[in-house]
């Protein structure tokens, strides 16, 4: 057994782990591989070790692995943050995007979807923790967006996202997810998604309600970013 596939068992007994502990359905938590800066082998070795869905963040070079990797039966999804002059690539060539924060992106997104595509999949991301260095909108702002969102034509918003600030305390962990999940308990939109959790506090993302956890390290090794985007997004995992 290679050690990507490896790492995956480890990953999915700590997510069955996690979920009984808390009396949920562990097929309610869905693995997201986030593959960011990954060469498209591993990404292979992923899934033939059982993995569909792959997260990026960085669009050019997921069109390169997405087109070197066209044989395969995956499912994309786009986890980063979102420039306007984006938006076409990602509408033409994700099945979801995790990280829209603003109505313009949305509306961009919605505008561009090819009308032969199905819907795409969305999530709001949320700010929880206030960091100026972290996207998402503010978490007094979700209603209002959540509710222009859900009204666009070509997009199916599922729930919500967050990155917290990061902490070992299990304490502040499970808090700043708790956060979240209020927040899309409070919407009448009968969304079924919260997108958070990440290596180092998938359990306590789990606890609070999380249906996907993005998980890069703990599958894939410590990541060694390219000097072009080092400092550009060092917070999805």
């Amino acid at each position: 057994m290679s050690t990507i596939a490896t790492n995956i068992a480890k990953v999915g007994a700590r997510i069955r782990e996690a979920a009984q502990a808390v009396t949920r359905d562990p097929d309610e938590v869905r693995l997201l591989a986030v593959s960011k800066t990954q060469p498209a082998d591993a990404i292979r070795q992923a899934s033939s070790a059982g993995l569909r869905d792959f997260g990026e963040n960085y669009l050019q070079e997921a069109l390169e692995k997405q087109s070197e990797l066209a044989d395969l039966p995956l499912t994309w999804h786009f986890i980063g943050p979102i420039q306007s002059n984006k938006t076409k690539a990602i509408a033409e060539h994700f099945d979801w995007v995790h990280s829209v924060d603003r109505l313009k992106i949305a509306q961009r997104l919605s505008d561009q979807r090819p009308a032969s595509s199905a819907p795409l999949n969305i999530c709001l991301q949320v700010n929880v923790s206030g960091e100026a260095s972290k996207s998402g909108c503010s978490p007094h702002d979700v209603p209002e967006l959540a509710r222009a969102m859900a009204a666009l034509p070509r997009l199916r918003l599922r729930g919500l996202m967050t990155i917290p600030e990061p902490t070992d305390d299990p304490a502040e962990q499970r808090a700043a997810f708790a956060r979240l999940r209020s927040l899309q308990d409070e919407l009448d939109l009968h969304l079924d998604t919260l997108s958070m959790g990440m290596s180092q506090d998938l359990e306590a993302a789990i606890a609070e309600g999380a249906t996907w956890v993005r998980i890069g390290t703990a599958l894939f090794g410590a990541r060694a970013y390219p000097s072009q985007v080092a400092t550009v997004d060092p917070s999805h995992e």
